[in-house]
C-alpha cells in the first residue's frame, strides 16, 4: 500500500508520484458525478450529476456552481478540435455541441431513421470525427432520462459521426453494453468499456481494445483488461499510453498492454476522470456525489495533428 490512498502493484508506478500526490475532495451534493470536461479558456471544470438532470461547475475561484440546468440528462463530455463542447444526452437521445456562444445543437439522434439509445460517452479525433457508445442505460427507466423502447432493435453500438459530412457509421456491434471509450495517444488504439455486468449476472465488466484500420474503421477487437471490484466505467489515457480507469474503489491505473499498475483508492463509486489544470497533470475524478483531484508527475494525452 502507497501513502496517500495510492495502492502499488507495479513500482513503475512511482514515476507518475510526486509529493503532494494525495487525493483531495474539491465538493459534493451530486447524486451520480459523470463525464468531466476541463475547459482551458475559464480554468474550470464541467462534469455531468445525470439524475439531477444538470450540469456541474468547479473552478479554484468559485467553487461549485450549476452550469446547465436542465441538461437533457448529460452524460459523457469531451472538446471538439475547436474547443466546442461535444455532449452525450440521455434525454434528447442524441449527441450534441455547445457553440463558443453558448448555443447548443444536436449533431446527430437518429441511426437509419429510428433514435439513438441513451449516447453515453464520446471522444473526438484527430480528424475531427466524432466516436460515441450508445447503450440503453438513460431509456431503461426514469432515472437518467425516459424509459423508452430501443429503436435500434435492442442493439447497443459504438459510432463514428463526421460533423463535416454529418455521416454516421457503426464502427463495432457486438458490446451488450458499451460504456467509456478512449483513444491511444497515437490513435492507433480504441479502448470501450463494456459494463453489461450491471444488469446481468453474467455480464461482462471489462475493456476491450481495437486496432484503429485506414478509414475509421476497428480491427481485432480483443479484451484488454477486466476490471473488479465493479465495472470500469469511464476513463483517460495519459501521454504515455497509461489508462486510467474507473472502478468501484477508484481509479486503476493499466500500461497498454493491460498490465495493473496500481489503484488510486476513492471512497466512492467513480464515474469517469479527466486531466486538467494549466500543465493537464491533476486528475480530476467523478465519483458519486463528489469531485475529486490528485496531482500527478504526468499528464492527459494530446491528440497528433490530422
Amino acid at each position: 500500500m502507497g501513502g496517500g490512498g495510492i495502492v502499488v502493484c507495479d513500482t513503475r508506478l512511482q514515476a507518475i508520484l510526486r509529493p503532494d500526490s494525495t487525493l483531495e475532495r474539491l465538493c459534493t451534493g451530486a447524486v451520480w458525478s459523470e463525464g468531466p470536461v476541463w475547459l482551458d479558456d475559464r480554468e474550470t471544470l464541467v462534469w455531468s450529476d445525470i439524475p439531477n438532470n444538470r450540469m456541474l461547475a468547479w473552478s479554484p475561484g468559485t467553487g461549485m456552481t450549476v452550469f446547465r440546468a436542465p441538461s437533457h440528462f448529460s452524460n459523457g463530455n469531451t472538446l471538439d478540435r475547436e474547443g466546442r463542447m461535444v455532449t452525450c444526452e440521455h434525454g434528447r437521445r442524441c449527441v450534441s455541441r455547445t457553440g463558443h456562444d453558448g448555443r447548443v445543437e444536436i449533431l446527430v439522434d437518429r441511426y437509419r431513421g429510428g433514435r439513438l439509445n441513451s449516447p453515453n460517452d464520446v471522444v473526438v479525433k484527430s480528424d475531427g470525427t466524432i466516436w460515441f457508445t450508445d447503450p440503453d442505460y438513460g431509456i431503461l427507466s426514469d432515472r437518467e432520462g425516459y424509459q423508452a423502447p430501443s429503436e435500434q432493435g435492442g442493439r447497443c453500438r459504438v459510432y463514428c459521426f463526421d460533423p463535416a459530412t454529418a455521416e454516421l457509421r457503426v464502427v463495432d456491434d457486438s458490446f451488450a453494453k458499451p460504456n467509456g471509450l478512449a483513444f491511444s495517444p497515437d490513435e492507433r488504439r480504441l479502448y470501450v468499456t463494456d459494463t453489461s455486468a450491471s444488469h446481468a449476472p453474467d455480464g461482462h465488466h471489462h475493456l476491450r481494445c481495437f486496432d484503429v484500420a485506414p478509414g475509421n474503421t476497428l480491427a481485432d477487437g480483443r479484451v484488454f483488461a477486466v476490471v473488479e471490484p465493479g465495472l470500469p466505467d469511464g476513463f483517460r489515457v495519459d501521454a504515455q499510453g497509461w489508462l486510467y480507469v474507473s472502478a468501484e474503489d477508484g481509479i486503476q491505473v493499466y500500461d497498454p498492454e493491460g498490465s495493473l499498475l496500481g489503484k488510486i483508492l476513492v471512497p466512492e463509486r467513480t464515474g469517469n476522470c479527466v486531466f486538467g489544470g494549466t500543465r493537464r497533470d491533476t486528475l480530476y475524478i467523478a465519483a458519486s456525489t463528489s469531485l475529486y483531484r490528485i496531482r500527478l508527475d504526468t499528464h492527459g494525452a494530446t491528440r497528433p495533428h490530422a
